[in-house]
């Protein structure tokens, strides 16, 4: 018979094969292109994964592989890390919710977007996460400074949510100045120049002269105001694909915290980090990322209440199953705002054919093909 923990494992794992079933693709030329730019070339937002591999990408003369490779690391780590947190909690709520969130469309979703920097910039808040309740809250600050440098859409993803833990965490004073870079690095970011005058066109360059398959839209962002983007797009109707989604998930907190050990302004707090993504609707058109985006950042905070303690240990105790309920009940009702894929892939079907087709992909090699988009 299996050990428990290798019940538990066998499940996580059947669970990532069905969510990179059903979104894994290579990772798309936009996001290969974004992780091009580095402060080397004169890029002053989104240049961190960039700078690193800098030296590797002049040497490789910006090889796509190294980009995708560099992608799929970065999705393992944090598949790894899921795994690892639902396979070590004592909580089995929390098992659930990892092994659900796999199962649900997140999971494939999650697979998708593989390159999409928001994935590293989860890695930045668990690990910040992690230093803080180990008391070493001056590095975790640190490395949430250095995420809104990864891309500036921390502040409204994995700020909010290390909010939550610190003023949970420390003490208030301490857990202000704990924000307080993240908070300076982000204002700097978004005040100063995206770009030097000839960084983009200089990379244009270097890309098209190395063969790389490059979006231009990608560099044309460094050269936009954040106004010029928003005539580009009406930002009205992505609220109105993104407002009942928001609702819908505030209201499952809200009740699931009823009576529960979550007060007061961490309350207000736990809501606030949850639906912080919908103001990602003044800052791009990527709807359906900021949904998932959405249900990332509300899967965090439920991991988080989770690990809360009632404070009365009394009979009304039991009272906390109806609260799960109300989050199991706002998942499913989730499913029913659809998570549309980018450039025209679609969610694959858990049927025969497109079972043969995926596997006669991946033996051809065309899952991993080098995209033009």
């Amino acid at each position: 018979m299996p050990s428990p923990t290798g019940r538990r494992v066998a499940i996580l794992v059947t669970c990532v094969a069905l969510a990179a079933y059903t979104g894994l693709r290579a990772p798309s030329a936009w996001t290969a292109t974004l992780q091009s730019i580095s402060l080397q070339d004169g890029f002053h937002r989104r240049f961190v994964v960039g700078t690193v591999l800098h030296p590797f990408a002049e040497g490789s003369d910006y090889a796509y592989g190294l980009f995708a490779g560099t992608s799929f690391t970065i999705l393992a780590a944090l598949v790894a890390v899921l795994v690892v947190a639902a396979v070590r909690t004592r909580l089995p709520a929390r098992r659930a919710l990892v092994a659900g969130w796999l199962v649900l469309p997140t999971g494939g979703y999650l697979f998708h977007e593989v390159g999409y920097f928001e994935q590293v910039l989860f890695l930045a808040l668990f690990g910040a996460w992690w230093l803080v309740v180990r008391g070493r809250w001056v590095a975790g600050a640190l490395v949430m400074a250095l995420s809104v440098c990864v891309h500036e859409i921390a502040l409204l993803t994995v700020v909010p949510l290390f909010t939550l833990i610190v003023v949970h965490t420390l003490p208030i004073r301490r857990a202000l100045a704990a924000l307080l870079p993240a908070v300076v690095g982000g204002g700097c970011v978004l005040l100063g120049s995206p770009a030097s005058g000839d960084a983009v066109p200089r990379l244009t360059v270097r890309l098209r002269d190395a063969g790389f398959p490059a979006r231009a839209d990608v560099l044309e962002i460094f050269g936009r105001t954040q106004a010029e983007s928003l005539r580009m797009y009406e930002p009205l109707e992505v609220l109105s694909f993104l407002v009942p989604l928001a609702v819908l998930l505030a209201a499952g907190l809200a009740l699931a915290f009823a009576g529960g050990p979550v007060v007061g302004a961490h309350r207000l707090l736990a809501l606030a980090a949850a639906t912080a993504p919908l103001v990602a609707a003044f800052a791009g058109w990527d709807t359906h990322r900021w949904a998932f985006l959405l249900l990332a950042n509300t899967g965090v905070v439920t991991w988080w209440w989770l690990g809360r303690r009632d404070p009365d240990p009394s009979p009304g105790h039991a009272r906390a199953v109806p609260r799960y309920q109300v989050l199991v009940a706002a998942a499913l009702l989730c499913t029913h705002v659809p998570l549309a894929y980018f450039d025209g892939f679609a969610p694959r079907e858990l049927t025969g054919p497109a079972i043969r087709a995926f596997v006669s992909d991946a033996t051809s090699g065309d899952l991993l093909r080098t995209p033009t988009r």
